[in-house]
This record gives C-alpha cells, structure tokens and sequence, in this order.
C-alpha cells in the first residue's frame, strides 16, 4: 500500500498506545494484530536509530477498564503509563451485549453508559498523553444532530465536551450528517466511508454479479442517502435511482413521524440486481419495505449494504422477507456489535473493516496524509476491473 510505503520513511508523532475499551475489545485486538504485522514489515535498516526503540512491538494495546461499584456508579483505570504517548480511545457505543449489577438488578450498557465510560478513561489519562484521538465509528447520538422543535442538541454537546476534555482528534464512520463537526471547527473530526469494503465483499458472496448498466442499479433508500447512492453509482459506473418517503407529519410514534409510503423515482428496474445503500439498519422495517417493492418492481436480486447493522428489533424480519425471496443478501461492517446469531443467517455478510481501521491509525500516527484512505476511488475500480477479468 502507497501509505505504508511512505510510513516506513517517516517517524511517529508519538508512540502508539491504543486503549480499545470493553465494548470494542475483539475488534481493537485484531486491529493491533494488523498494526504489528504493519510494522513488522518495516525495512529493517529504518530501525536501527533510537528514535525507533518503541516502533515495533509485539502489542500496541493497552489495558483499561471501568469496574463498577454496586450502585452501578463506575470510575476508569489505565493500567500502564501512557504518558507521551499517542493515545487512541476505541468505543462501541452500539454494543449492547454488555452488562452490569445496580443494587443486585441486571443492567444492560446503553450509549449513555458506553459513552460515561470513554470520558472515564480520558480523565484517567489524566492530561499525560502526547495526543487524545477518540474512535468511536457511531458516532454517539448523531441521529440527533439538528434541531427542529425545543430539542437538545446532544451530538454536538457530546463533541464540544470530547474537545473540551483535551481530545485532539475525533474518527468515526458514515456520520449521519458530517455537518455536525462544525460544533468543533479547530477540533480533528474525520468521517470514513466504507464502499470499497462493501463492493469487496458482495463480489466475494456473489462471484457472478454483473457489474454494468444492463445489470445492476444503485437505489438510495430515502433523500438523507443519496449522497451514498451517487457515489456508489459514479464509481461502478451504473444507473441510480431513490425511493422518498411520505410521512404523516400530524402524527409521532417513538419520537418521529411515521412513514405512510414509499414513493419510488428512477429507470425501469424489471430484471436488474439492486444494491440498497443506507448508513444503517436500525428495526429495518424502512429498509424491507424499500426491498420488497422493488422486488415487486420486477428487480432480480436485491442487496442490502449499510454501514451499521443494528437489529433492534432482531432477526424475524429479515428471515421472513428472505425466505419470501425479497432479499438476497444484507452487507454490513464489523464496526458495531453483532450478535453470534447474525453470521448463522444465509444471507448475512460480513464487510470487514479492521484491516481499514489499523491503516487509518498507523496513517494519523505517522501524521501522513489520509487523502488516499478518504477517496477509495481508485481501489474500486482496480477491483471491478479484476472481477470483470475472471
């Protein structure tokens, strides 16, 4: 890779430290392996100066956690020193498979608590790292990033908080709306996006897709996901369209205005694959819906890819409308929480992000430009030009 090659010139800002939290503690530990095997590759002769001496390592990680007592309060521990170092805070704010006691009564980790946390550890860091660089790929609260009523703004308040407790840096993954970075304008805020992980693995699951206009079309699910779709259709070179939705704005139903239909606009789709491009999968009701009337459309195979698996309402849904032939595959990152039930399910793929992740950390720790990881471009279309060849 162009960006390792040009790392083994240049020296870090700092010495690496990533402290990946309870939530993110499988994904952070195969993040570091990528980063050793980075690093051991490294040119020998590169190493020979004592400016190197922390360079190469068996593990970058470093312990932390954040015991509770029985009231559920909590406080956070680093169990080495981290002073100098460049320092990446790793949390899942979607896992809810984690759990603690308040007063003896079961108590499952919400976003607030994950989010307590990762403040917990940066106060334990206690102002002795070289450099804060907090990765949090959902962005906590960023469904809530404008207001529209007498609402609180929690996204930016949780950003304006990070950088006021000495944060430098802030990476996450398909932030609903990017704009939101504007709360922290002298901040590092960094939003990537995963196309060429998705593309990757829908070619490896679907070896016979057909990846031209004839073929295969780009659907965005609603007006918020355009921006994705149009992408996806520039970069593979196919034909785009969107579904909108109608909602009954007189109405709120768990805090939003439901959708009363979904209203399609775009080329005749009779006989092509679809892919289905959104940032997330929450219950996926929307989702399904979109699926099913473009199968009913006369569409062939349909794919889902989003960012953010997150199956609040299970899995029952997604069996049923795949057993009734609405969906073929549903794409998503490694990038929040999965359950073990989730790689059961035949039509589930995993696009994974790890690899990517410990590239974007070994980039910032050598302070070298990013640019080639932001804009995938050019990897994608060596990759569809090499599917096209077999």
């Amino acid at each position: 890779m162009q960006n390792i090659k040009l790392m083994e010139k240049l020296l870090p800002a700092a010495p690496l430290k990533i402290a990946a939290l309870e939530s993110c503690k499988e994904f952070g530990k195969r993040v570091d392996d990528y980063i050793v095997g980075f690093r051991q590759a490294t040119l020998e002769e590169s190493l020979d100066s004592p400016l190197y001496q922390s360079y190469r390592q068996d593990s970058y990680l470093v312990s932390c956690h954040c015991p509770r007592f029985g009231t559920g309060e909590a406080k956070g521990l680093i169990d080495e020193s981290i002073r100098g170092k460049d320092l990446y805070l790793m949390v899942d704010v979607c896992n809810y498979s984690l759990s603690y006691t308040v007063n003896g009564h079961p108590n499952h980790m919400s976003p607030d608590d994950h989010y307590q946390d990762l403040k917990r550890i940066i106060s334990a860091a206690n102002g002795k790292a070289h450099r804060l660089n907090v990765i949090m790929p959902f962005l906590y609260e960023s469904r809530q990033h404008k207001r529209t009523k007498r609402e609180s703004l929690d996204c930016a308040l949780a950003l304006q908080e990070l950088a006021d407790m000495g944060v430098d840096n802030i990476i996450t993954f398909d932030a609903h709306d990017p704009r939101v970075q504007n709360s922290i304008p002298l901040h590092g805020f960094d939003s990537f996006n995963p196309p060429y992980q998705f593309i990757k693995a829908l070619l490896r699951a679907e070896p016979n897709l057909i990846v031209d206009k004839e073929h295969l079309m780009i659907i965005s699910p609603d007006e918020g996901a355009m921006h994705r779709a149009i992408y996806f259709s520039n970069v593979t070179g196919v034909n785009m369209g969107m579904f909108y939705k109608r909602r009954d704005y007189s109405t709120v139903i768990n805090g939003k205005n439901p959708i009363v239909e979904h209203e399609f606009l775009g080329d005749d789709i009779h006989g092509k694959d679809v892919i289905i491009v959104d940032d997330m999968i929450s219950s996926g009701e929307s989702m399904l819906d979109v699926a099913k009337q473009i199968k009913e459309r006369g569409a062939n195979r349909v794919f889902v890819c989003t960012t953010f698996g997150l199956f609040t309402e299970g899995f029952g849904i997604f069996d049923d409308y795949y057993s009734k032939g609405y969906i073929d595959r549903v794409i998503t990152t490694n990038l929040t929480y999965l359950p073990p039930a989730a790689y059961e399910k035949p039509y589930f793929v995993v696009a994974d992000m790890c690899k990517f992740m410990a590239l974007i950390i070994d980039s910032m720790n050598h302070d070298v430009s990013i640019g080639k990881v932001l804009n995938p471009t050019d990897k994608i279309h060596a990759l569809l030009k090499a599917h096209t060849a077999d």
